[in-house]
């Protein structure tokens, strides 16, 4: 499907939108929050809001904000003093989006969310619960990441992988990541209009180096939107300051980099399992079970795995490897580790005398229909 009619017809017809906003497209030269631009950005968002569509806001920022208000020459490299930096930003970052939003006459809310978030199932329904209830009564959402208590995310750019954790959540039509460059660029510095999957050669494309704010780059928007894509939604990287680039966008104007979405989208459940979580260990098996979960959909077998990696209960999300190693999939384990140890290589009728009847839990080690074959 050519460009134009990308962005004419789905771009331009998505109804809920999540957009993210890097530190550096908030942030002046000083490093302080540039106020104008993040009313700009909200009075965009506000006038679609009002038209009836509906938007989350994940915004970075809380840290590059209390480096402002803490008069820092530079980013601090102590986690502690990361932390510290965040808790003196954040309030005044939500502040400046409220105060933008309340002049249009809407009300934006705080949700500060880690990655642990959305991995837990029960918190990670909560979560869109939440939004569906702020959307009712016409709020906007403001998401950031709660860097005063993460540890692992402040390092790594997080709040894009949140963006795509979110899209993925709500099954927003469309995923609009703002930077400070015109989109993804190709290896003369042109800007890429539209990119139908994100490969390897195109991975390769990103700037790896980090921006003297933010915590992440373009490898980590890269990643995010490839999560948003695979799970069948399309995304956006635009510069976030272009003038009126949201309403350009959404008025489906050549304006960023068009990312295509996968061909099949990904059911809510399979988003968790396959989209979300992190695997807490791994399965490695032969050609014939590769085979039979990739082509086929079928269910993982014990016959068909050779090894186990690392500790897991029965429940929790693992990966399924090929005989080359490549992870192809992720799904819920019946069997614990130790189990899946025992039973390896076996056949179905042969669990019970293995692991005694009472532990039989069933025939297959993962269930098709808590499988998720990845890149396809």
């Amino acid at each position: 499907m050519p460009s134009t009619e990308v962005r004419r017809n789905v771009v331009a017809a998505a109804r809920l939108v999540v957009v993210k906003i890097g530190t550096n497209v908030l942030t002046g030269a000083d490093g302080r929050l540039d106020r104008r631009l993040i009313g700009r950005l909200a009075g965009q968002i506000a006038r679609h809001h009002s038209a009836g569509r509906r938007f989350v806001v994940v915004s970075s920022g809380a840290i590059g904000a209390g480096m402002g208000e803490l008069h820092l020459p530079t980013r601090p490299r102590r986690l502690p003093e990361l932390q510290a930096a965040a808790a003196v930003g954040q309030k005044h970052l939500m502040n400046l989006f409220s105060v933008a939003f309340q002049r249009h006459g809407v009300h934006a809310a705080q949700l500060l969310l880690t990655r642990a978030d959305f991995e837990n199932r029960s918190r990670y329904l909560n979560i869109r619960n939440s939004i569906d209830a702020l959307h009712r009564f016409g709020s906007i959402p403001v998401i950031n990441e709660n860097d005063v208590v993460a540890v692992d995310e402040i390092r790594f750019g997080d709040n894009d992988t949140i963006a795509a954790l979110t899209t993925n959540l709500l099954r927003a039509n469309l995923l609009i990541v703002l930077t400070v460059v015109d989109g993804l660029l190709d290896g003369d510095g042109r800007r890429i209009d539209l990119i139908e999957r994100v490969t390897a050669a195109v991975t390769k494309l990103a700037n790896r180096n980090r921006s003297s704010l933010g915590s992440g780059g373009m490898k980590s928007k890269l990643e995010a939107i490839s999560r948003v894509t695979e799970s069948g939604e399309i995304a956006m990287i635009a510069n976030g300051r272009m003038p009126n680039v949201i309403a350009r966008i959404l008025a489906g104007e050549p304006v960023g980099t068009v990312f295509l979405p996968a061909a099949r989208k990904m059911t809510s459940r399979h988003r968790w399992i396959g989209m979300t979580v992190r695997p807490v260990g791994a399965v490695h098996v032969d050609a014939g079970a590769a085979r039979a979960v990739v082509e086929g959909r079928k269910s993982l077998l014990p016959s068909g795995i050779v090894e186990v990696e690392g500790e897991f209960e029965a429940g929790e999300v693992i990966s399924v490897l090929g005989p080359d190693g490549r992870e192809l999939a992720r799904g819920l384990s019946r069997y614990d580790a130790a189990e899946v140890a025992r039973i390896r290589g076996c056949r179905t009728s042969e669990i019970a005398a293995r692991l005694g009847p009472t532990a039989h839990h069933g025939d297959e080690v993962i269930h098709r229909d808590n499988l998720v074959v990845l890149g396809q």
